[in-house]
């Protein structure tokens, strides 16, 4: 088998709440569309049961006290002390099932890592993962459980080296904060400057701590970035880093907060530069766990996360994948507000004196890299 898919009808039936950005439904809309153009019935195609992770699996980054908190939190009822973990009213709200939503959510992550690790594919991809901001005792940015951090923490007790790529619009900041004395893990982060967005870090002079100097990579993007300088950062800085890291295996955030519509943040991505860096992003990797992230506009990581199942699955192509969305599934989800009957965006480029200040900026933080940051 080449890809696995890991996937839960049971994602979709937790809820943030009335006007939170963050809707869970979204992952049932990717799963449909990728069915709906029949990629998960591909001969090298495999689709997994999520399956919920064990306590002990979390303890291997949170704190107890923590855990105890969100247990206590999943009947959906406030806990007094609440507050003191990042839990209550605004981005981490306390809802019915909190902690089952956040076992399984890591469980799949868990999953993608011990198929790739074993050699059972080379690629799995948990769309629900992703969930970069969690703190070891706190939630942070809608996110209670840092999966991504567990599951390469359940790489490194195998003795593994692992290159972490994020590529969402917001700083991976927890798994930054977990694995900042290493020198085991590599973590590269492409995002909006914490200037202007949460969670206001991933600045390039944090670049790691003791052992782990120099194997932390920021490149904050300045506000209405677009592809071309999306691509040219990534392009020109995150290869020679992988060659000279040489993981055993590569996880990848694969956010699309960045992209022109998502309400969240302001960069101007489309499918365009996204596919280019995800083609790039499994060219490096040896082995390769694909996890989903931000993108508060759901038609948006729909459609970007069918994309990359289907260049993982190496039928991203026009021939291979038509570029109308099915009729059929149009008609399933007609309230779902899609903006475009199309799979693909329309390419988009910012021009202008505005472009030339971004232009420069990037080929800052890019050269900077390239010389000083080196792991």
């Amino acid at each position: 088998m080449n890809a696995a898919f890991i996937y839960s009808d049971d994602f979709a039936k937790y809820d943030y709440g009335p006007g939170h950005p963050l809707k869970p439904f979204r992952l049932q809309l990717t799963y449909e569309l990728i069915k709906a153009y029949g990629l998960l019935s591909l001969p090298d195609a495999r689709l997994v049961k999520a399956e919920p992770a064990d306590e002990k699996d979390l303890l291997l980054y949170h704190a107890g006290d923590y855990l105890d908190m969100l247990k206590a939190a999943d009947s959906g009822l406030d806990i007094p002390g609440e507050e003191r973990y990042g839990l209550g009213p605004g981005d981490n709200p306390v809802f019915k099932g909190v902690y089952e939503w956040s076992r399984l959510v890591t469980g799949a992550s868990l999953q993608a890592a011990e198929l790739v690790d074993s050699g059972e594919v080379r690629v799995a991809f948990n769309i629900s993962g992703g969930l970069h901001h969690a703190l070891a005792a706190s939630a942070s940015g809608f996110c209670y459980i840092n999966d991504p951090v567990i599951a390469i923490s359940s790489l490194l007790k195998k003795g593994r080296r692992v290159a972490y790529i994020d590529i969402a619009a917001h700083h991976g900041d927890g798994v930054q904060e977990a694995f900042y004395g290493t020198d085991k893990v590599l973590t590269i982060s492409l995002h909006e400057s914490g200037q202007y967005l949460f969670p206001g870090t991933g600045f390039e002079g944090e670049t790691g701590e003791g052992h782990g100097k120099g194997c932390s990579v920021n490149i904050p993007l300045p506000p209405s970035c677009d592809d071309e300088l999306f691509i040219y950062a990534f392009t020109e800085a995150v290869p020679p880093l992988i060659e000279r890291f040489r993981p055993d295996i590569v996880v990848g955030q694969l956010g699309v907060d960045s992209f022109r519509t998502d309400p969240l943040a302001h960069l101007n991505y489309t499918t365009n530069g996204f596919c280019e860096v995800v083609r790039t992003m499994k060219e490096l990797s040896p082995k390769w766990i694909a996890l989903g992230g931000g993108g508060y506009e759901i038609t948006n990581v729909a459609k970007a996360w069918t994309l990359a199942w289907a260049i993982m699955n190496n039928v991203a192509s026009p021939d291979n994948l038509a570029d109308d969305l099915p009729e059929a599934f149009l008609r399933q989800y007609p309230l779902e507000g899609f903006r475009s009957r199309k799979l693909r965006d329309e390419p988009y480029r910012e021009e202008g004196p505005e472009k030339v200040m971004m232009r420069d900026e990037v080929k800052r933080v890019v050269s900077r890299i390239r010389n000083q940051v080196c792991p």
